[in-house]
């Protein structure tokens, strides 16, 4: 953008240059003339510079404001009609889950949109996306596949996917699009997956990661989880050096490069301490131990919004506002949460496409 707008400054110089001469010629004859040739070379080289300066203003407002307003999603969580019986299940089966990005303000301006399978398909056309984790990682990736795939193909492969602490790969043919699933609880296995890529110099287009709930179970000591995630953090931005492109061929059927990865942080859930299923899960995983992790993830600076590497994929503010009604054990959600997050990545991957315009 800034060398397109550069290229439009050279033949405006130009001009301005013999103009500005040839009036300091007539300078001590016409002064009247002089500044008639002066006020239409600035009106004549501001014409001319208007558009390219407007495109990089709108980009550049794109950049800092689009991409860290897409996770601002609501709620309309309405009751099913059911009968009695069931609805006394508290399942949240029982309700109705409908979202949507705001839609007033700085938001709207923005645009974002639910991504068709025929858009998602585009835009992970011939890419390679790893996603990292642990449960909350598994039902992200459930979402992204059900978002891509056919019901048919679905339909035979969620029993694997959904099973516990296995790893996994998908392949969709069609496309040439990769899909892995890494099963990486804590903070030390992300860290290793960074260094794997690092050392074979073969990234993905898109890594998606986040931990947190184990070691708060396991280790339950916000001040480790801190550490590790600052060495996490500094393995990551080891990968900067190689910047993360989006191939531009449209406004929603742009193809992902193969250069580098667009990275994710996939944060905690609320956990809703009455509803966990587990003595140890509720007497160490309190409001106050939730709260103590989630500020020494601020702290180490891991996340783009606090000037770090990886762009939130806000799922604190996602189950917090779906509440109760949308979780069955107070810390894996309703689908919906999950499918949200999947249209909040490609929006987002859509919005930092605009940056390499």
């Amino acid at each position: 953008m800034i060398e397109g707008v550069q290229r439009a400054n050279t033949p405006a110089c130009l001009v301005f240059i013999v103009y500005t001469l040839m009036a300091a010629w007539h300078l001590s004859r016409n002064k009247l003339l002089f500044f008639s040739c002066a006020l239409f070379i600035t009106l004549a080289v501001g014409v001319h510079l208007t558009p390219s300066f407007t495109s990089f203003f709108v980009f550049d407002h794109y950049r800092d404001s689009c991409t860290d307003l897409v996770n601002e999603i609501v709620w309309d969580v309405q009751p099913k009609s059911v009968d009695v019986l069931d609805v006394q299940k508290n399942s949240t089966e029982t309700y109705d889950k409908n979202w949507d990005w705001v839609r007033s303000g700085k938001v709207s301006a923005c645009e974002f949109q639910k991504f068709s399978k025929s858009d998602a398909l585009h835009l992970l056309n011939r890419s390679w996306v790893v996603v990292a984790g642990d449960s909350q990682a598994r039902l992200f990736v459930v979402s992204l596949l059900r978002l891509v795939l056919d019901e048919e193909r679905m339909d035979s492969i969620e029993g694997d996917w959904l099973k516990r602490h296995s790893d996994y790969k998908l392949v969709i043919d069609e496309i040439g699009m990769k899909l892995d699933f890494i099963w990486a609880p804590y903070e030390t296995n992300l860290t290793h997956l960074i260094m794997k890529y690092k050392v074979k110099r073969t990234y993905p287009d898109v890594l998606v990661m986040g931990s947190g709930l184990w070691h708060m179970l396991h280790v339950n000591n916000a001040s480790d989880y801190g550490a590790r995630l600052l060495v996490l953090k500094n393995s990551v931005v080891s990968l900067l050096p190689i910047s993360p492109e989006l191939v531009t061929n449209g406004p929603v059927t742009r193809c992902l490069s193969n250069r580098s990865p667009h990275l994710f942080w996939l944060g905690m859930p609320t956990l809703i301490n009455g509803m966990l299923n587990m003595e140890a899960k509720r007497e160490r995983m309190n409001d106050a131990m939730w709260h103590a992790y989630d500020k020494v993830l601020g702290d180490c600076k891991l996340l783009h919004q606090r000037g770090g590497p990886l762009m939130l994929l806000d799922i604190q503010s996602l189950t917090r506002n779906c509440g109760p009604r949308c979780t069955f054990d107070g810390m894996h959600y309703d689908g919906a949460v999950y499918d949200a997050l999947a249209h909040i990545m490609l929006n987002d991957l859509l919005a930092q496409s605009y940056q390499s315009l």
